[in-house]
């Protein structure tokens, strides 16, 4: 697909302003209105907002700047140039593999494009009991619906690949409802390689989207530049002191530099941005910094049909079921949605249990093989208070995320809702992806076993590619770190515009409620550091 059209390269030769690894040496001090950390989905939103509105913005990534002329499908290049750490970020105790984005445009490059409005419980959640009065469906409805329209989030109505349709017809012997995800694509290959960038330009991502909106109206992109720190005085942050990075992470040369501006945005992802912050001292008078990060813990059963499944191919995430949602109190045992992913050599071999013979006879049955997802929603309970964001020693950012009892609860019970699922679509033997499980030939069997099996950090496989909160949302700053309008309880010219603000889990795949609930933020901050009316997005 070499001579598919190339807007970043076609961007480039018009002259956008890119600077950074093979784009131009960084500049010792660069001078804007706006500095935005991050080019994911609250950069990409906010950075279009603002351009828009007249404003003078410096975006700030520390991946590289790749495009459609880059991504081949191939995981053995896509992995180490598009995600932090390679694909293979994980939590202190290495109990939970952290999938996130590390390119321009972020996680929305390499994401399955599957897309949900914030729920209505999770709202309604945010509203008791953060203070966040101004969250309800109705108002941010408003925001959603343009945030659908630029990014042409629409119903996918091509019939699911098998891997989806055996999710909806196991569904559907078992009496649960199932339903089509909304994917923001536009004219659409059904390649099924999402997550390795899309070649096509399909994937209506911030790469492709609001990031070239934003540079042809004349803002600044520094890749492969990490921001480090905020320069606070004054009870203000004063500049941003970054440094230049090598595509795989390490330092480059000592090469800094440092952008200075009237205002911060910080979003870099919701483990980068309390990073950020933790690293700059910001003031944390109630300790709320970096804490209540959630992920969507993620469990995995495997299963084995007669027929060919090919997971790799089509459309990635077309099915869901929000069954073991909706029948679950939302503060009561943890809840969980049913999804399947897309299945790769490489993301499969590396979560699969096992080794040896027993691994190899398992990846012999690739073709043949369908896998379910579960997404268990956290940060709901007393007893799910999810994870916190530290510094290392070198100052990077690490995620401690016990699996409680709670948690893991949940995942045995997704375990079991898998099992059966799996079995009602014809399913000849399940695998939980559980070290001391092993392919079952029956409902009756694996429910047994799976009740045995001790649910334990290492032991259970858990996975997650949702990363939220640690800068969570308030409407009092006792309750959290930023207001309900997105600014610093305490510093006010730095805001945050990602995932980091939510202050629970979504309880869906997060990229539209950013792109939602940024929309809203993004405009009012364009309205105030501008003084001209808000602009929607085109």
């Amino acid at each position: 697909m070499s001579n598919f059209p190339d807007p970043i390269r076609d961007g480039l030769q018009r002259g956008w302003k890119v600077l950074g690894g093979a784009h131009g040496a960084l500049p010792e001090k660069i001078t804007c209105d706006v500095a935005i950390v991050g080019s994911g989905a609250g950069a990409g939103i906010t950075a279009e907002l603002l351009s828009r509105a007249g404003l003078n913005v410096v975006i700030v990534e520390e991946g590289p700047l790749k495009s459609s002329s880059d991504f081949r499908q191939r995981e053995s290049e896509a992995y180490p140039a598009l995600y932090q750490e390679s694909g293979s970020r994980k939590t202190t105790d290495k109990a939970i593999s952290i999938l996130q984005g590390r390119c321009v445009g972020g996680s929305t490059t390499v994401n399955w494009t599957s897309s949900f409005r914030t729920p209505v419980p999770t709202l309604q959640h945010w509203q008791q009991h953060f203070g966040l009065d101004d969250f309800s469906r109705a108002a941010l409805d408003p925001y959603f619906e343009q945030a659908e329209r630029r990014l042409n989030v629409t119903p996918w109505l091509v019939p699911p690949n098998e891997n989806n349709d055996l999710l909806r017809r196991g569904a559907d012997k078992l009496g649960i409802p199932s339903a089509a995800i909304a994917r923001n694509v536009k004219g659409c290959w059904s390649l099924g390689s999402c997550g390795m960038g899309c070649p096509t330009n399909a994937k209506q991502s911030m790469l492709v989207t609001t990031i070239p909106e934003a540079l042809d109206k004349g803002a600044t992109l520094l890749v492969e530049t990490r921001a480090e720190q905020l320069v606070m005085s004054g009870g203000k942050a004063q500049a941003l002191r970054c440094v230049a990075v090598q595509p795989n992470g390490a330092v480059q040369g000592g090469a800094h530099t440092t952008v200075v501006a009237r205002h911060f945005v910080l979003a870099g992802g919701a483990i980068n941005s309390p990073a950020v912050l933790l690293r700059s001292k910001a003031p944390d008078p109630h300790g709320r910094l970096g804490t209540r990060t959630f992920l969507h813990p993620v469990v995995m059963s495997a299963a084995v049909l007669e027929q060919k499944v090919e997971g790799w191919s089509g459309a990635p995430q077309t099915i869901y079921t929000d069954h073991f949602l909706e029948t679950q109190p939302i503060d009561g045992p943890i809840g969980f949605k049913l999804e399947a992913p897309p299945l790769h050599p490489v993301i499969l071999a590396t979560t699969l249990p096992g080794h040896g013979q027993t691994h190899a006879d398992l990846l012999a049955k690739f073709p043949r093989t369908h896998v379910l997802l579960a997404l268990l929603r956290d940060g709901f309970h007393a007893q799910s208070q999810g994870g916190r964001v530290q510094l290392r020693g070198d100052g990077s950012a690490a995620l401690d995320y016990p699996l409680t009892d709670f948690v893991m609860d949940g995942a045995r019970r997704a375990l079991l809702a898998m099992a059966e699922l799996q079995f009602a679509s014809g399913a000849q033997e399940v695998l939980p992806v559980h070290e001391m499980a092993r392919p079952y030939t029956s409902w009756a069997q694996a429910r047994a076993a799976i009740e045995q099996l001790p649910m334990k950090p290492l032991l259970t496989k858990v996975v997650s590619a949702h990363v939220m909160g640690g800068c969570g949302l308030a409407g009092t700053e006792a309750l959290g770190v930023v207001r309900p309008d997105g600014v610093h309880w305490q510093v006010d010219n730095v805001s945050v515009h990602d995932g980091s603000i939510f202050p629970t889990s979504v309880g869906a795949n997060p990229q539209l409620s950013i792109y939602g609930i940024v929309n809203r933020l993004a405009q009012g901050l364009a309205q105030r550091l501008s003084g001209a009316p808000a602009q929607m997005l085109a």
